[in-house]
């Protein structure tokens, strides 16, 4: 089961596909957003399907929209893989190193991303996105983050070093939060449905492989990091968090930095692909 929004930019409409089968959502919720994910909406979804009170829908030709709407934060992990770490020159860390993007870099998984006015180093970043789905406040334990997390998608982390790190005081959010900063799908993928201790994530620019990994490489598991992030603040549903990006991004000195024509393609098993056109802002 795979939960998305499809149409306009502001505009989308929830669908769900099931065994091949798009049908409309909109019998059970006007959207997927924080509210429809604390109200059971995952589960009530699986007893309209199981009912067939869900009617079927032609998605064909509609542009896709992010899986969630209007997330109220948008976490990110830095830092999380010890071989990105190792290519950044930095030691990997003991505790998760948290920075934080505007919820409006949000954009649709195959929406056009711009290269802001002055880059010269915008960068790719493939990450797996959780979403919570129940309020997580000082949770006693990782074991009990699951009972915390809706589900899953994919995220682009687009960054831009010169001014995550050479104009930014210390101030990582300063090369992340530019427009179109953060697609994300195409789909949510219920927590249950997806075991994502070793899941295999690739990027690839213009054709030719970038980052090719899996989230067995993790420094901090998706459990231990929605703990974490509950004992310092509350999480709330539709909330997003990115858990960090492999080896393989620009910053390495490998490849050359993103510009305008170039195409950045995503993948993470079990979810879906993502695919983004760059344009200059």
């Amino acid at each position: 089961m795979k939960l998305m929004r499809v149409g306009a930019f502001g505009a989308e409409r929830p669908v769900v596909e099931h065994d091949g089968v798009t049908y409309d959502l909109r019998p059970l919720t006007d959207d997927v957003d924080g509210a429809f994910l604390a109200a059971d909406g995952i589960a009530r979804t699986r007893t309209a399907l199981a009912a067939g009170s869900l009617p079927r829908t032609d998605v064909a030709g509609e542009r896709v929209g992010a899986p969630v709407a209007r997330p109220q934060a948008v976490w990110c992990i830095g830092m999380n893989y010890a071989a990105h770490a190792a290519e950044s020159g930095a030691t990997p860390p003991e505790v998760p190193v948290l920075f934080f993007k505007t919820p409006n870099t949000v954009v649709g998984p195959y929406d056009e991303v711009l290269v802001p006015r002055g880059s010269e180093k915008t960068d790719w970043e493939v990450e797996l996105a959780v979403v919570i789905g129940r309020r997580a406040r000082y949770l006693h334990s990782p074991e009990e983050a699951a009972a915390h997390i809706a589900g899953y998608t994919i995220s682009n982390d687009v960054s831009e070093r010169a001014f995550q790190l050479e104009i930014s005081g210390g101030q990582w959010s300063k090369g992340k939060c530019a427009e179109t900063f953060n697609p994300l799908g195409p789909a949510l993928v219920p927590a249950d449905e997806l075991n994502v201790s070793d899941v295999r994530l690739t990027s690839s620019v213009n054709g030719e492989p970038r980052q090719d990994s899996t989230t067995a490489d993790l420094i901090f598991s998706v459990p231990y990091l929605v703990w974490h992030l509950s004992q310092v603040a509350v999480l709330e549903p539709g909330d997003v968090i990115n858990t960090g990006t492999p080896q393989g991004v620009a910053i390495s000195g490998r490849f050359p930095y993103l510009r305008a024509g170039d195409v950045v393609e995503l993948a993470i098993e079990g979810i879906g692909t993502q695919r983004q056109v760059l344009a200059q802002a």
